[in-house]
């Protein structure tokens, strides 16, 4: 190693020549004397002032805190050989500073910054920048302050004189953390892009019932059960409630009661030991363990079976539980929202629901009212998904036509805010420019639309459409309908076009 620092040719301008030997000297001593020889070998070794490493490793922005100018020289200088771009100060008003002008993925932090205490920055850095990854470095290493750097957000101590392969060893597993979470991030504007964003906003009292009562409730700990048909989105509301509470930056499960036999059920749920049964060829903790310290929503509960219902009311009534295959007891701190269709009172009495399990479930219960019952909220909904659809799509869309905007309007929707929207992508795939006609929609909803009837919240002009549409669907001729409508065939035509019939 001093062989290779020294055998180093450095060419520099008559001016700079006292300044750069005394700096190499500097960098030099620190890699002989403080730090260990470094194994060198053919795919690494120091060439032309840097190591020459064949690994590939993430480029990091690094920031460096230390009161002492040769530990920043120096680790500026092994920072830059593995292609990370670096900045150097040499206290905690220049290291906002820094932070402040650009975005850095680590910082290496000293302990002790002359007067200045490195762990009250490491805490200042992390509350103002939390995507920071910070290293605490120091001459005088203890547990104590390893707990308490620890404590404060640091992500790794390393105590002085450390190693390259120390400091290998930190990079690289920061670089793996960082790229990690920007993988996380890109999966959820990914997740974002796939499925249109569901707002609450309605103009019906049931419905903003409903979001006023999940907002009073978010808060707390209590079990809530959500009620109404399929596709009302109960799951939105789900994921909503965890939202709105103090759990949000834990974990949101879900669990599909139908979707799975009795046995991967119970094991989806708690968990299994490797071996319990066919199959089990490793553990499993189950959802419960994953979502420590979050919420699990379990959705159709009503398709519970039975043997694993005393289960679950054991969890919510002590938080406490037994993996298949495994005695051990065990605790979990998960929130539980649960999800159904059925009228779980009607399955209790009928036996097929444990009746203690669901007064346990039903501490707060919220109705969700089925679409068809807000149809002015159909709407909304309707363009919301447009927007989004077209954008996916790369389409240009001018909206609605006021009749296909009627015929989502009056038409019953026994899918729901999960029917409209499988309606509303494929007028997207379909269209081509402009608006969206009925031409774009299912012939399904075109054909089967609400009929009319005397004191529903509609317009004359609606109920005169469908009035004219059932004649001339139940006659044979033209001239029939209109004899029943009492109007002759030109007005008959005239209603026919205005109405796109």
């Amino acid at each position: 190693m001093r062989l290779l620092i020294a055998g180093l040719q450095v060419r520099v301008l008559p001016a700079e020549q006292k300044k750069r030997q005394h700096t190499l000297f500097r960098c030099a001593a620190f890699f002989v004397f403080i730090l260990p020889v470094r194994n060198i070998c053919e795919e690494d070794y120091w060439i032309n002032g840097k190591w020459n490493n064949n690994s590939i490793e993430a480029m990091l922005n690094v920031l460096i805190v230390d009161d002492e100018i040769n530990i920043r020289k120096t680790l500026m200088v092994f920072m830059e050989s593995r292609g990370h771009f670096v900045k150097s100060v040499s206290n905690s008003r220049d290291a906002l500073a820094e932070a402040e002008r650009q975005v850095f993925d680590l910082a290496f932090i000293d302990l002790r910054l002359g007067a200045e205490s490195g762990l009250d920055l490491v805490q200042l850095m992390l509350h103002t920048f939390p995507w920071i990854k910070v290293v605490v470095i120091t001459a005088y290493a203890s547990i104590e302050s390893a707990v308490e750097a620890i404590k404060r957000g640091a992500s790794d101590y390393i105590a002085k004189p450390f190693t390259p392969n120390q400091l290998d060893l930190v990079t690289r597993r920061i670089a793996e953390v960082s790229e990690m979470e920007q993988r996380i991030a890109t999966l959820q504007e990914d997740l974002s892009r796939i499925h249109p964003e569901i707002t609450f906003t309605t103009r019906y009292t049931s419905m903003q019932r409903v979001v006023e009562l999940a907002r009073q409730v978010a808060s707390s700990e209590a079990v809530v059960l959500l009620c109404g048909p399929s596709g009302t989105g109960k799951t939105v509301l789900a994921r909503t409630l965890h939202n709105w509470s103090s759990r949000a930056d834990k974990p949101f499960g879900v669990i599909s009661c139908p979707s799975l036999s009795h046995e991967l059920l119970e094991s989806e749920l708690f968990g299994h030991a490797k071996g319990s049964f066919t199959g089990a060829v490793r553990d499993n903790p189950g959802r419960v363990f994953s979502c420590e310290g979050g919420t699990l929503f379990l959705d159709e509960i009503g398709d519970l079976p039975l043997s694993i219902q005393p289960k679950l009311l054991r969890f919510i009534q002590d938080r406490e539980y037994e993996r298949i295959g495994d005695h051990q007891t065990r605790k979990a701190n998960v929130r539980i929202i649960a999800a159904t269709n059925k009228e779980l009172d009607k399955e209790v009495r009928e036996g097929r629901f444990r009746e203690d399990l669901f007064y346990r479930l039903n501490v707060i219960q919220i109705d969700l009212p089925p679409l068809a019952a807000r149809p002015d909220d159909v709407e909304q909904l309707a363009v919301s998904m447009l927007t989004f659809f077209a954008a996916q799509n790369h389409k240009k869309l001018e909206g609605f036509t006021d009749t296909a905007l009627q015929v989502l309007r009056t038409y019953t929707w026994p899918g729901n805010i999960r029917e409209l929207r499988n309606v509303i992508e494929r007028a997207v795939i379909l269209s081509k420019t402009g608006g969206i006609g009925l031409e774009l929609l299912p012939e399904s909803i075109v054909t089967k639309r609400h009929s009319a009837r005397l004191g529903d919240p509609l317009t004359l002009a609606v109920i005169e459409e469908n009035h004219i549409r059932l004649i001339l669907a139940s006659t044979k001729s033209l001239q029939e309908a209109a004899d029943l409508l009492g109007i002759d065939q030109a007005t008959l035509w005239r209603k026919r076009k205005q109405y796109e019939i």
